[in-house]
């Protein structure tokens, strides 16, 4: 059947496939678009992993896990939470740890009996740490060994039980795997679980100081999984879908993500973890990110779809080049969290076969459902960011007085599915500001053309992004005004190559003071994690210009270094 556009593709899905029917439903006193079939948990997601039993799941290092070695540990977990750790329904168990396999497998664990899995930033610092649990108010955490060293200090006078899972060398604890070794449960608990009831708590950077924690249903992560898949069914009966999985003798193979993103972050718990359960996909997990060694397992693993930063792409591709890697088995590239240079686009498709390469844009405030575009169409639009995912999600794009803009005009882009945030954790005000009716206000500048394509053009929020990582500027200069010898200082994004924009600064001290670039930044060290630190910071001998409002004038000094 063929379709003479991209409408009448998801219509013709819409109609027929009953997997994709949709309804309305009220959901916290406003009306959505929700699936009316499909799975509705995420343990939901857990035991659709049966259907790929005997397949690998789990590659990290020379440890292999099969899809139903992962629900076995995983349902064993389970019950371990609920006898040993007394967690129930409700209650919130941090995970602070780098990736390995006992991530995903506590995290479905947490979500399998109704209780909240805080995902703590693992690149933060001992103060960083500190707010997050004072935030959170976890009841356990499951860490490494690097990250227990951070928070030693101030867990046990807050009531917080620790669980050491890897060691320093990432060597298995015996203190997390020898209590497995004691549960023979390979069935989940039986609990009661709303699918609008929270399963999730991930930290973002906002524009006004400490972290948000995100807080996630059941439902919302469905919500973006099974678009997803309405997307790449559409893709499917268009004919535009990835190339077969078989290698070159025509022998299939099994669908295959590197993992090189954290798991702490909505691109790796759902573009990775969920989908990859869903959908029988190995995920092979780096330890650190190494161009060499991804390329390396891309080649052994035969993995098919890569999703990172443009960076981390960029360098796969320059890696594969240098060593003569043909990256056959690549189907998929992704790249999201910062923009992307259109020749890296052009030049992937032309170098791997049979490659779809697109881009994407996702928050964690809306469960990394958002706007993509892949194929032939992004490289004939590399400039635009994509199209709204359907079929759930509604956008608008408003003025400052919430009045629709014209086509082709500028401004803020506001989204409403059921994929948005409950809320964020503990911020009733925040909250109320972005959240209007179901309508998420995102802070990006937006617009869009007559044939459906959106263009992020700038962000309200004051909000750095560094390789795809949040950094709030007000975070930083917060930091940096604490030091003694600082007056006036002012933080901005500056442009770069390969990580789309880092940290800059504009300081202005004392007529006394010795500050020089070196000490300011191993003051900032104290404080905030490296990659929050200002690459490069400058020093004025007066006071910072200022714009009529007598606030520092940001963008001239952006514009004055960049």
């Amino acid at each position: 059947m063929e379709f003479q556009s991209l409408d009448d593709a998801r219509d013709y899905v819409l109609s027929n496939d009953e997997d994709y029917f949709i309804a309305d439903e009220i959901i916290r006193g406003v009306s959505f678009k929700v699936f009316k079939n499909g799975p509705k948990l995420i343990p939901d997601i857990l035991n659709l992993c049966l259907n790929h039993k005997e397949k690998d799941f789990l590659v990290f290092d020379k440890e292999r896990y099969s899809f139903g070695e992962f629900h076995q540990l995983t349902c064993q977990i389970a019950h371990l939470l609920m006898d040993e750790y007394s967690i129930r329904p409700g209650d919130r168990v941090a995970i602070l740890m780098k990736n390995s396999p006992e991530f995903p497998l506590i995290f479905m664990a947490l979500s399998s009996i109704g209780a909240v899995a805080v995902c703590l930033n693992s690149w933060w610092t001992s103060d960083e740490l500190k707010y997050g649990f004072m935030d959170s108010k976890v009841k356990l955490v499951f860490t490494d060994e690097q990250r227990l060293a951070k928070i030693k200090g101030f867990v046990s006078e807050m009531g917080v039980q620790t669980v050491l899972c890897r060691h320093q060398n990432s060597d298995k604890s015996d203190e997390f795997w020898n209590s497995l070794l004691t549960s023979k449960n390979n069935e989940l608990p039986r609990t009661t679980i709303d699918q609008d009831s929270d399963f999730a708590v991930m930290y973002t950077s906002g524009s006004t100081g400490h972290p948000k924690g995100v807080v996630m249903t059941h439902r919302g992560a469905i919500s973006t999984l099974m678009s997803w898949h309405f997307g790449l069914r559409v893709l499917d009966v268009m004919g535009l879908g990835p190339v077969p999985y078989v290698d070159k003798n025509n022998q299939p193979y099994q669908p295959c993500q590197l993992v090189s993103v954290p798991f702490f972050h909505v691109s790796g718990t759902h573009g990775g973890l969920l989908l990859a359960l869903w959908s029988g996909t190995k995920l092979v997990i780096m330890k650190k990110w190494d161009p060499p060694e991804a390329v390396r397992l891309i080649e052994l693993e035969k993995v098919s779809r890569f999703g990172g930063v443009p960076t981390m792409a960029a360098e796969i591709l320059g890696e594969a080049k240098k060593v003569g890697a043909k990256l056959e088995s690549i189907r998929l590239i992704d790249t999201g969290g910062a923009a992307r240079p259109a020749d890296q686009a052009r030049e992937m498709a032309e170098s791997i076969p049979n490659v779809l390469t697109g881009t994407s844009y996702g928050m964690t405030e809306t469960n990394a459902l958002g706007i993509a575009i892949r194929g032939k169409e992004y490289l004939e639009n590399p400039e635009v960011t994509g199209r709204l995912i359907a079929p759930l999600a509604e956008m608008r794009i408003v003025d400052e007085f919430d009045n629709d803009v014209e086509i082709g005009d500028v401004g803020e882009l506001v989204l409403k599915s059921a994929a948005n945030m409950r809320c964020y954790l503990n911020k009733d005000a925040e909250t109320s500001e972005v959240l209007k009716d179901g309508w998420l206000y995102t802070g990006d500048l937006a617009k869009i053309d007559k044939n459906e394509l959106i263009t992020l053009v700038d962000r309200k929020k004051n909000i750095i992004i560094r390789g795809g990582e949040n950094i709030s500027a007000q975070e930083v200069q917060t930091v940096i005004l604490e030091h003694p010898d600082v007056i006036e200082a002012a933080i901005f994004a500056l442009p770069n190559e390969r990580l789309g924009e880092i940290v800059g600064a504009c300081v202005f001290c004392g007529e006394t003071s010795n500050a020089d670039e070196n000490s300011l930044k191993e003051f900032l060290r104290k404080s905030l994690a490296a990659y929050k630190i200002p690459e490069h910071i400058w020093f004025k001998k007066k006071p910072l210009p200022r714009v009529a409002s007598e606030k520092i004038d940001v963008e001239a000094l952006k514009k004055e270094y960049s």
